[in-house]
């Protein structure tokens, strides 16, 4: 069912936001560190958790779909409300930590593309490119 795609999410969600508030916590930050990101990071692996045990059904998987492409404007609308000058000038950290984690991303991709699942041949057919 399309909504037990959105309860994947939305817990991931939720989960997500706690840690990103206890990093915030803990680093002595009155916001969210990373919340979504994280919860995004919990939606992949509990999705790829499920498909690699068969038990993600097509219905499932429609709402995971739906609400990932609304994914890129949640986080740009979450991006604008940041306060990146504050952020920028208060010191080079900011800077570091964005310039490090873009390099990491294309880093990664090569070694990812690599991975393969044990017993799946051919990608999931949603995910698949069009040729």
């Amino acid at each position: 069912m399309i909504i037990l795609g959105v309860a994947l999410l939305s817990g991931s969600l939720l989960i997500g936001t706690w840690i990103g508030t206890l990093l915030g916590d803990l680093l002595g930050v009155d916001a969210n560190v990373g919340g979504v990101g994280i919860a995004m990071l919990l939606l992949i692996l509990s999705t790829n958790f499920l498909v690699r045990n068969g038990r993600l059904k097509p219905e499932t998987s429609s709402g995971i779909s739906f609400w990932s492409g609304m994914y890129i404007p949640i986080v740009v609308a979450m991006a604008a409300t940041q306060n990146v000058v504050g952020a920028v000038t208060a010191g080079p950290v900011a800077l570091v930590a964005g310039i490090a984690a873009v390099i990491a991303s294309f880093a990664l991709v090569p070694v990812l593309a690599r991975v393969k699942t044990p017993g799946i041949d051919e990608p999931v057919e949603e995910f698949a490119e069009v040729k």
